[in-house]
């Protein structure tokens, strides 16, 4: 197989992340923070030194404040329902995906919530402007998608982070396709809150995830349950990390997150971005030489991450993709890619989306050399 599903999961893992999955839960598969006894002991301190490689990863101040979940989208949950009172407004973009839509789209039908839907340009990006045009004296937030799942198009978060601060209006970034690949410093960028998962550039396994929230913002429990601390106290803690975590946390999952962070940070971001943009231009290059496939907001490298959504004129992009598994072993993901404003705005949304490749650390330009070969061949056959 030739994997080219990577925003949607990663994979395959480092050797090290694999290893060091099996060998932790051998000797450390027990309930952090709940008993006295060494290996409980260790777990949780385990915890704490994975808190703070996150916390460092986005430049937060406390470590309590990074809190684990099941994934981005949970983590979206609770931001956004904790963070939402009625009677306010948030501001999110047509790039989101369906675990900002949804939870918005809920609160809307409930009647607390306004929502403004920002629009993007034919190369994929907003105009911070149109943050500033849509601020109301009600905005409590605004959500935004770093880096787009379906075009790889990767925000000015600070640029929108500093006309946030300036309104009092704070700024939730979901970093799902880009913690792990780029650069996310909360501080310099002006952001209140970081959602992320594990399971895609951070290279850890899937059913982990979390978000950092900054001192300042107010958000509320939304699940209640056993901390393993006061257990006598009737309402759940208020204070981090408890407030945002409820139950045993996904242990395996957090050694996971803990060895792919290592692993990426001793790669260097910088230097696997590179290499995979690299793949993702000659990949660009070589499908837009082929007569009638249509590429969707792949202009430039620059503000990218390597994803690229196409489509060949007259065909559906389920069969397209159907074709490039059965007959030519290629991994990828069709449709709407949970991200439906995405391809109403790009035009894709009643032609059943698109075929979305996207690259990994361990593609090869062998691998994109055979995409583009499939393309070609299923494109010829089109025609």
């Amino acid at each position: 197989m030739i994997y080219l599903d990577n925003s949607a999961t990663s994979f395959p893992k480092p050797e090290s992340v694999y290893s060091f999955m099996d060998q932790f839960y051998r000797t450390h598969g027990v309930s952090p923070g709940r008993s006295g006894f060494d290996a409980a002991i260790e777990t949780e301190e385990f915890v704490g030194a994975t808190r703070r490689l996150l916390m460092n990863l986005f430049n937060g101040d406390d470590p309590n404040r990074l809190t684990f979940s099941y994934n981005a989208s949970d983590s979206l949950n609770n931001i956004i329902q904790g963070l939402a009172m009625p009677g306010d407004h948030v501001i999110t973009t047509c790039l989101e995906h369906n675990s900002v839509l949804r939870p918005l789209h809920h609160l809307e039908l409930e009647g607390r919530i306004t929502t403004t839907y920002l629009p993007f340009d034919g190369r994929g990006y907003i105009d911070p402007d149109d943050v500033r045009k849509a601020i109301r004296p009600n905005t409590k937030m605004m959500v935004l998608n770093h880096c787009s799942n379906v075009i790889g198009t990767v925000q000015l978060v600070g640029e929108v982070g500093k006309i946030c601060r300036d309104h009092g209006v704070f700024l939730v970034v979901d970093t799902t396709q880009s913690a792990g690949a780029l650069p996310i410093d909360m501080k310099a960028m002006c952001i209140d809150v970081v959602t992320f998962t594990g399971h895609k550039c951070l290279m850890g396994p899937t059913g982990i995830g979390g978000s950092y929230v900054n001192a300042n913002v107010p958000v509320r429990c939304t699940r209640f349950g056993g901390t393993g601390v006061r257990s006598a106290q009737k309402t759940h803690l208020e204070e981090f990390p408890y407030r945002l975590e409820v139950g045993t946390l996904n242990m395996l999952g957090v050694a996971g997150l803990h060895a792919g962070v290592k692993w990426v940070l001793e790669q260097g971001m910088e230097n696997l971005h590179r290499q995979e943009m690299v793949l993702w231009q000659h990949m660009v290059e070589g499908m837009r030489a082929i007569e009638g496939v249509i590429l969707y907001c792949a202009d430039s490298p620059e503000n990218h991450n390597p994803v690229l959504s196409l489509n060949v004129k007259g065909m559906d992009s389920g069969d397209v993709g159907t074709i490039l598994d059965v007959d030519y072993g290629i991994a990828c993901r069709t449709g709407l890619q949970c991200a439906p404003r995405v391809h109403e705005v790009i035009g894709t949304d009643k032609i059943h989306g698109t075929v979305r490749l996207s690259i990994g650390p361990f593609n090869t330009a062998e691998h994109i050399d055979a995409a583009i070969e499939a393309v070609r061949d299923i494109a010829s056959m089109k025609r």
